[in-house]
């Protein structure tokens, strides 16, 4: 089954109050959220300057989020969250027009990015999506090396050809005829160093080691420090991280310290039985 079947009806928000089309095509801009009152304001008024409906999927929030995203214009569905793809796959199933531009919370449009996209002629183009360079900062500080720069995301595509895989975690859109635009996103996903720790060393980690053993996978007791050595390597050395000083240092030894986690976790879940039946896996938020 669809997840998206069992989302609850919604109405489309109405225009913008201007009466005019944000582009040629119109556009269905859709996010998903959990406790982003801090971000929802920026991330739709970036989507705003160039969709013509908003949608926001929600999975229970605690904080403002909803009644922000409501005041800003949006239509917000509650949905218990599904994993990353399904969940992504919501809102679209309820926009209004073909053409969806999807973003996370965290991220903004730059003025750039929003050029390129009222520039495209969407009722003629032979590409079914478009990817846009996605600029990552620690706090305001854009990390140009160690992976994080070019790190192209499809995030603008036909809703009628293609959709999120189905995948729980860093779900992605795969496009037949893709088209990379000479624009950027912005990623505020860290407010600062701590954050990237602290969000490397528990969430992500644990979330991860839980599909990984969902999915049958099993490490030994060497399989840890390999993947942490080759992280470190690959985003320090190979992806240039040395470029970026501290910071670049800093991305690659959280990265590390990520990998070494969740195949660390992975191993305790194959020996411990008591921390296994203690985790919840039907939980990966």
């Amino acid at each position: 089954m669809n997840p998206s079947d069992e989302a609850p009806a919604v109405t489309p928000t109405a225009p913008p109050s201007d009466g005019k089309l944000r582009t040629a095509v119109p556009i269905t801009g859709c996010v998903i959220t959990l406790n982003e009152a801090h971000n929802i304001e920026d991330c739709l008024r970036s989507l705003a300057q160039v969709c013509d409906e908003l949608i926001v999927v929600d999975s229970g929030s605690t904080d403002a989020t909803c009644e922000l995203a409501r005041a800003m214009g949006a239509v917000v569905i509650d949905q218990p969250y599904l994993g990353d793809g399904p969940q992504k796959n919501v809102g679209p199933s309820h926009a209004s027009h073909r053409w969806v531009l999807s973003l996370d919370a965290d991220e903004r449009l730059t003025d750039g990015a929003v050029s390129a996209i009222r520039e495209l002629a969407l009722d003629s183009t032979p590409h079914d999506g478009f990817a846009l360079r996605r600029r990552n900062f620690i706090g305001s500080r854009w990390v140009r090396h160690a992976g994080w720069y070019p790190d192209y995301c499809l995030r603008l595509y036909d809703r009628e050809k293609l959709a999120f895989r189905d995948s729980r975690q860093h779900s992605s859109v795969q496009a037949s005829h893709p088209c990379e635009l000479d624009a950027d996103l912005e990623h505020y996903s860290f407010a600062n160093l701590g954050e990237l720790f602290v969000k490397a060393s528990g969430r992500f980690s644990n979330r991860a080691a839980k599909i990984m053993y969902q999915k049958g996978k099993r490490a030994n007791a060497f399989t840890p420090f390999l993947h942490a050595s080759n992280a470190f390597m690959r985003k320090f050395v190979f992806q240039a991280g040395f470029r970026d000083g501290v910071d670049g240092f800093s991305v690659a030894l959280s990265a590390s310290v990520n990998a070494y986690l969740k195949y660390a976790k992975l191993l305790e879940f194959q020996r411990d039985a008591k921390v296994r039946e203690a985790e919840d896996f039907n939980k990966v938020w």
